[in-house]
């Protein structure tokens, strides 16, 4: 099992599954050393440029960097600084963002996690609950290709029970180098190429990426027999695997009537959910996912048996035997 970052609260915050689906149990979702997030009624911080260790190797832009001890007592507030101004979108709280970071002890500089060296950036939303404190107040307002470093004080890290599992103590000030690659929110779209949709036999998908739920016009014909997964829109990153959680937006219809059973466009959230637990839930959606590649829009049509089959959600439009229609925008893997 690869190792999870220890980052993460207990339960991202804004996150909606499939109906039906119950509840979320995806890697991506919980982790062995959660953080206690801090009260919601709690202020904003105090956000001070320092003092910050000094970075003395790996400087530039997605290289692992190499911090030293820091020097002195850290500051009882919140130090924020960014090493290198990006000029991507800039992030909001409750944004989504992927980054690249690695985490030191500020009194030993002991490194105690890293996305580097796993060569798998973090996905988390900086929201509250979602990830510690320091992290939602310290990238707040910075933009994508920015590096940012961060000394996070124990009430907006880990709090006073500290993280035995990662060597930290109720006392200790954390400093973190992070590397802001992208970020995504409710207005997300795919990005991809579009593809020809020229088969007759199957829904169209609009192609618009201005995170607005895209049109399907379903046929008045019988649905396919087998699972379709085809590219409305495709993208350009790494196919994604099936150990894998993905972010996404997303919507579902019953062929029969073309009725939406649930979408994330425009609802204000994402989704995220693990390939292997979809298995259980939705297999087709599942193996229609799998291999695809990040960036892409994709159109999956669900057989009955790769569906809900029988045992349909209640009180829904999905029926006994219905297939169902997927338009999925593949943001990012997890």
């Amino acid at each position: 099992m690869r190792r999870r970052s220890l980052l993460l609260a207990a339960v991202p915050a804004g996150l909606v599954t499939l109906a039906g689906c119950g509840e979320d149990k995806s890697d991506s979702s919980r982790t062995g050393a959660s953080p206690s997030a801090s009260a919601s009624s709690a202020p904003p911080p105090k956000i001070v440029d320092g003092p910050l260790p000094a970075v003395t190797a790996g400087t530039r832009f997605g290289e692992k960097p190499t911090v030293a001890k820091g020097s002195g007592e850290p500051s009882k507030d919140l130090a924020v600084k960014t090493l290198i101004a990006g000029g991507g979108r800039v992030v909001a709280e409750n944004d989504f963002v992927k980054a690249d970071y690695l985490g030191a002890i500020w009194s030993t500089g002991k490194v105690f996690d890293n996305s580097y060296d796993r060569k798998r950036p973090l996905v988390i939303q900086l929201a509250q609950g979602s990830v510690i404190d320091g992290w939602r107040y310290g990238l707040a307002g910075k933009k994508t290709g920015s590096r940012v470093e961060i000394a996070v004080p124990p009430e907006l890290g880990y709090g006073k029970g500290g993280n035995a599992q990662a060597g930290i103590k109720g006392t200790d000030t954390l400093v973190f180098v992070i590397d802001l690659i992208d970020s995504f929110n409710s207005r997300s779209s795919a990005k991809g190429k579009a593809v020809a949709q020229d088969d007759a036999a199957l829904p169209k998908v609009g192609t618009n990426t201005d995170g607005l739920v895209p049109k399907v016009t379903v046929p008045k014909t019988d649905p396919p027999k087998k699972l379709v997964s085809a590219y409305v829109l495709e993208g350009d990153g790494p196919e994604l695997k099936g150990d894998q959680a993905v972010l996404c937006q997303f919507q579902g219809l019953v062929w029969d009537g073309g009725k939406t059973f649930q979408r994330t466009y425009g609802s204000g959230r994402l989704s995220q959910f693990g390939l292997e637990q979809m298995q259980q839930a939705v297999k087709g959606l599942a193996q229609g996912l799998t291999g695809k590649k990040v960036g892409s829009r994709v159109l999956i049509v669900v057989p009955p048996e790769l569906g809900y089959g029988d045992n349909p959600p209640s009180g829904g439009v999905i029926k006994k035997g219905s297939t169902l229609v997927f338009t999925v925008d593949i943001l990012a893997a997890m």
